[in-house]
């Protein structure tokens, strides 16, 4: 065959393309000798459709999507599960003759080169064959080079490709493997990207819009340009009505629809995502190749419900007077950044953490590393170190009853001088500037009186309590000093909520946990953590007494601002933190399901505001997650263990009530058995009232 058409002498640029029609024309053979003439190298069967990267999903405990991992972010989706009309939309868009050619549209060829002769005018005619072998196989096509060789090798890929798979099998891989921009790949991720939706979802104009973008991804992007991808999107639907894939109707029915887009892609569960990847690699598993599915223990309406609380407590403290920090609660975040380009480690936003487990198992049921991942990445709740200020009391209580201590023993609220080794002398305040003498255990924890903890680790010793701490599971080094009886110490809120979950499971220590298991994509587990052995860290009867004592710090003490934010129904015990200067605040509380934590500060330690505290800060935040935990489920009690005994007690002496105690000084306090009164294993002088040195 034989087309010699007369060549303008302006524009040679179009020859290129006569090599290319030609070898077209002359069938597969010739194309291979061409593309051998042209300096072509082996192709290395460039026509093979491989499956492509996939992202790795991260699953809440339901198997909903939480998060999402790798290089690319694709999930490849069966041709046969998505309406007719997108594939439908795409051909008639990129390829009209998809089901008429080869692998090489002749007519497209011969038509383009016709332009170029007649109109200097240089368009592709590229099928969707040819556009999946150059993008699955851009290190042996690669679809930047302008050459006839290049050409006439993506020629013969696409060819033999047409001979092996079937048109369906083709026109799925080529929906699976294009680019739609901002990062997303294939027609699900696209989908899920602009609509918020998946593929099989979507509507004929969604569908339209999403074919409009290959051609450039950035131009017709319906969120950026959503008029631009609009008159773009109702040109695809006129060509799939000229091509009778719809009725003009149903063209002009989708062509009124406005273009909808979600706004961005909110990541539920971002510093969750960011653990498990960690512990996956760790593992052994490539995370970051795609494809895997982790499995976590996360509760997704409860982790939405930990940040929202966390974002609207954060919020109402901004606009509360006295408050020191910038007002953050109305700044746009920026955009997401590259991987390559993380977000800054410091915020100057007044920031927060939340950690909610499980006392038994240790497994996590949401965790929050900050007010807004976008703006700062930084996971406080993993690598924050923080003071935890009086949250730590409890600790040194549980000690000192494991040592004979009893709840209704009477201590001292009083004046300290303590010589440090250095010569200093340390005298603990408390947050009112008030002594109140001599008063029981149980009402020193509730009122967090910090002279009367200071007294209990000296008097039990430091490294006890810490020893104590350990084996609860903190991990950060605690240092010996009276001042660590208050929370001094910096501790990390996730291992300190983890700790604080011996008090609600009978006193023992366990791991968090976050990875349940690991699949690959043929569902195959390949990592499945076991959770640590628990291991005893105190006296259940003590870790009883304790969270008998905690309950009536939410009941009565510094924290019943999330009393009245919890149903009745739901026992809650815990304790509130804060630090010197006003720069940290905490609640750590529990309920018989789960052991929940906040805690709230600055990055660089500054004072929140002044007379901020646990109590009224962190508290109300940690009540509104455990009242949104308990909407739609029922609460269990707290059973007490053999070996304790209740005993009708006198709150002004700590003695046995007789007839003669009014009734609003009578309670109920619990004792392991043969430390009632009557019984004590403690000399009451070891606490005595009126200022003590040490």
């Amino acid at each position: 065959m034989t087309y010699a058409p007369v060549l303008p002498s302006a524009n040679l640029s179009f020859l290129p393309s006569v090599v290319v029609l030609l070898a077209a024309l002359s069938g597969p053979a010739a194309s291979a000798v061409s593309a051998q003439q042209a300096g072509g190298t082996s192709t290395g069967e460039p026509w093979t459709i491989i499956t492509p990267p996939q992202v790795t999903l991260v699953l809440g405990r339901d198997g909903s999507v939480i998060g999402e991992l790798g290089r690319e972010r694709r999930l490849n989706v069966a041709l046969r599960t998505l309406p007719k009309y997108v594939g439908q939309a795409f051909i008639a868009v990129e390829d009209k003759r998809f089901y008429q050619h080869d692998g090489v549209d002749l007519v497209g060829v011969a038509g383009a080169l016709k332009d170029a002769v007649t109109k200097g005018n240089l368009r592709g005619a590229s099928t969707i064959t040819q556009l999946l072998v150059g993008n699955m196989h851009p290190d042996v096509i690669d679809r930047r080079d302008r050459s006839p060789g290049r050409k006439l090798r993506e020629q013969q890929a696409a060819r033999e490709m047409e001979r092996r798979y079937s048109k369906e099998q083709i026109l799925e891989a080529f929906l699976n493997q294009i680019s739609f921009g901002r990062g997303a790949y294939g027609i699900e991720m696209a989908a899920r990207q602009y609509f918020g939706k998946g593929a099989s979802e979507l509507t004929l104009a969604e569908a339209a819009s999403l074919a409009s973008m290959p051609k450039s991804p950035v131009q017709y992007d319906p969120s950026r340009y959503p008029d631009r991808n609009r008159e773009r999107r109702n040109t695809v639907l006129a060509l799939m009505a000229e091509q009778q894939y719809i009725t003009p109707a149903q063209a002009s029915a989708a062509q009124k629809e406005p273009v909808k887009t979600v706004s961005r892609l909110e990541k539920l569960a971002p510093w969750v995502t960011d653990v498990v990847k960690v512990q996956a690699e760790r593992g052994g598993v490539p995370i970051m190749n795609g494809g895997y599915r982790i499995h976590t223990s996360i509760d997704p309406a409860l982790q939405r419900s930990a940040q929202q609380a966390l974002s609207a407590g954060l919020d109402e403290i901004e606009q509360r007077p006295g408050f020191r920090g910038q007002q953050c609660a109305k700044l746009t975040a920026p955009a997401p950044t590259p991987a390559k380009a993380r977000t800054p480690r410091v915020d100057a936003c007044l920031e927060g953490a939340v950690v909610v487990l499980d006392p038994t198992s240790g497994e996590v049921r949401a965790l929050v590393g900050g007010r807004d991942y976008a703006r700062s990445s930084f996971n406080r709740a993993v690598d924050g170190n923080r003071q935890p200020g009086s949250s730590f009391k409890a600790f040194v209580y549980a000690q000192a009853m494991s040592q004979g201590l009893t709840a209704s023993s009477m201590v001292a609220d009083t004046a300290l001088r303590i010589r440090l080794e250095n010569g200093q002398v340390y005298s603990p305040d408390n947050a009112d500037n008030e002594f109140l003498g001599a008063l029981t255990v149980r009402e020193a924890l509730t009122r967090s009186r910090n002279p009367v903890a200071v007294q209990l680790a000296l008097s039990v010793g430091m490294d006890s309590v810490i020893a104590l701490a350990r084996r609860a599971g903190l991990r950060a080094p605690i240092a010996s000093y009276p001042s660590s009886a208050l929370g001094a110490s910096v501790v990390q809120p996730l291992d300190f909520v983890a700790a604080y979950a011996s008090f609600d499971n009978g006193g023992v220590s366990v791991d968090p946990r976050f990875i349940l298991k690991v699949e690959d994509r043929t569902g195959r587990t390949v990592f499945a953590p076991q959770g640590a052995a628990m291991r005893p860290a105190m006296d259940p009867r003590v870790a009883f007494i304790m969270r008998d004592m905690l309950k009536d710090v939410v009941e009565r003490g510094t924290a019943t601002a999330l009393r009245r934010l919890v149903p009745a129904r739901v026992p809650v015990a815990g304790k509130t933190g804060t630090t010197n200067d006003n720069t940290d605040v905490w609640f750590v509380g529990m309920t018989p399901e789960l052991v929940t934590g906040v805690w709230l500060g600055f990055d660089k330690p500054a004072m929140i505001a002044p007379g901020a505290a646990g109590g009224t800060l962190a508290a109300p935040i940690a009540g509104r997650i455990i009242a949104a935990a308990y909407e739609s489920r029922s609460a269990g009690s707290w059973t007490a263990p053999p070996g304790v005994v209740a005993v009708e007690i006198d709150r002004a002496n700590g003695q046995v009530a007789d007839a003669k105690t009014p009734t609003d000084r009578r309670y109920t306090e619990w004792f392991l058995i043969g430390t009632e009164p009557g019984a004590l294993a403690w000399p009451l002088s070891l606490f005595r009232v009126g200022p003590i040195g040490y």
